[in-house]
C-alpha cells in the first residue's frame, strides 16, 4: 500500500533541547497514524513539521507525494490542520469563520457558504451559526475548528489532540465522523491523549518519547509485547496503600504501579484466575479494606508505563517545547 505520509530522520531542535532525535513514520493511504507520547514527547513537533509550519534541522519528509521542505504550498493545498488550540477568529460568527476558510481555499462564493452551513449542521453547530464566535464555549470552538480543517475536504488530515475540551458525546461523534471519513479514503495522523481514542481509531500506533520512536504496531501487537494480566486493586484508605502492594508484590511478576490519589494498585501477573482468587484471601488475611478488585488484560496505559516509565498524560521533561 502506497504510504501518503513519510517522514525520514526527522531532527528539531530548540537551543539546547533535542524534540526530535530521527522520526521515522509511514501512513498508508485510507488509514490512521496514532502518534502516542507523553507530553513533551514530539508529538506536536512532528505535526507542525509534516504540515510545513516548522522547518526540520535534518531528515525529509513527504505529503501526499509532495516534499514538505521544496513545495510548501503544494502541502497546504492537500491537508486539513487542527491544532491543539482552536484557531477561529472569536469576532466572526461561527458560519463566517468557514466560509472564509472556504473562500481562502478558493471555493467560490456559493459553494463556500454551502460547505459552511453543511459543516454546521454536521458538527451541531446550525443553531450558533449565526453568533459571534467569542460566546462560543470552549467545546463549540473546538468543533468549529475541526469544522474549518474539513471545509476542502482535503486528502490528508492532520489532528493535534482533536477532542481536547469536547464532552464525551462530541467526542464520540467526532469519533464517527473520523471512522466516516477515512473510509472514504482520507489518511489521518492523530495525536492524542485519551488512549481510549487511539484504541478506537488508528490501524498502526506509534510511541514516541524524548523525540525518538520507541515502539510501533497495532493496539493489540502492542499490549501483547506488554504480555500478561494485571490484577488491579482499590483500597478503602490511603494508610492501607503499603500493605496492599507488599501483598501484591509477592504475586507479580514486575513492578506493581500505585496511584495514590486514587488508591488503585496495579501488578503484572500470570496464573489467571488463581492468582486473583490468592490475591484477594491474602487481602483478607491481612485485614486491609477493599472497595474494588479485578483481573483484566493490557491496556495502551500498561504500554505506556511499559514503554516509557511513565503515564501518557505526564510530561517527560518541564519546559519541553513540544
Amino acid at each position: 500500500m502506497t504510504a501518503t505520509i513519510t517522514a525520514r530522520g526527522l531532527v528539531k531542535r530548540y537551543g539546547g533541547v533535542t524534540a526530535l532525535d530521527g522520526l521515522d513514520l509511514d501512513v498508508p493511504q485510507g488509514t490512521v497514524l496514532g502518534l502516542l507520547g507523553p507530553n513533551g514527547a514530539g508529538k506536536t513537533t512532528a505535526v507542525r513539521i509534516l504540515t510545513t509550519l516548522l522547518e526540520p534541522d535534518a531528515g525529509e519528509a513527504h505529503v501526499a507525494g509532495v516534499d514538505v521542505r521544496r513545495d510548501p504550498g503544494g502541502v497546504r493545498a492537500r491537508i486539513g490542520l487542527s491544532g491543539q488550540y482552536a484557531a477561529v477568529d472569536e469576532y466572526l460568527t461561527g458560519f463566517e469563520n468557514l466560509d472564509m476558510i472556504g473562500r481562502l481555499y478558493k471555493l467560490g462564493r456559493t459553494r463556500s457558504r454551502e460547505r459552511a452551513r453543511e459543516l454546521l449542521e454536521r458538527f451541531s453547530l446550525t443553531d450558533a451559526a449565526d453568533r459571534p464566535v467569542k460566546g462560543y464555549s470552549g467545546g463549540m470552538r473546538r468543533r468549529l475548528d475541526l469544522a474549518g480543517a474539513l471545509v476542502a475536504q482535503p486528502p490528508v488530515l492532520f489532528l493535534d489532540e482533536p477532542t481536547t475540551g469536547l464532552d464525551p458525546r462530541s467526542r464520540t461523534e467526532m469519533w464517527d465522523l473520523l471512522r466516516e471519513l477515512v473510509s472514504g479514503g482520507v489518511t489521518l495522523l492523530l495525536t492524542t491523549q485519551y488512549l481510549e481514542e487511539a484504541d478506537l481509531l488508528a490501524d498502526e500506533i506509534v510511541v514516541i518519547d524524548s523525540g525518538r520512536a520507541i515502539a510501533q504496531g497495532t493496539a493489540d501487537g502492542l499490549k501483547a509485547q506488554v504480555g500478561g494480566e494485571r490484577v488491579e486493586v482499590v483500597v478503602e484508605g490511603a494508610d492501607e496503600l503499603p500493605a496492599a502492594r507488599a501483598v501484591l508484590a509477592t504475586v507479580a511478576v514486575g513492578d506493581v504501579v500505585v496511584e495514590e490519589h486514587t488508591r488503585r494498585l496495579t501488578a503484572p501477573v500470570s496464573g489467571g484466575g488463581a492468582v486473583l482468587v490468592e490475591v484477594v484471601r491474602r487481602l483478607d488475611a491481612e485485614g486491609i479494606g477493599v472497595l474494588d478488585v479485578g483481573l483484566r488484560r493490557p491496556t495502551l496505559d500498561d504500554v505506556f508505563l511499559a514503554l516509557t516509565g511513565h503515564a501518557a498524560d505526564q510530561p517527560v521533561a518541564a519546559g519541553s517545547p513540544s
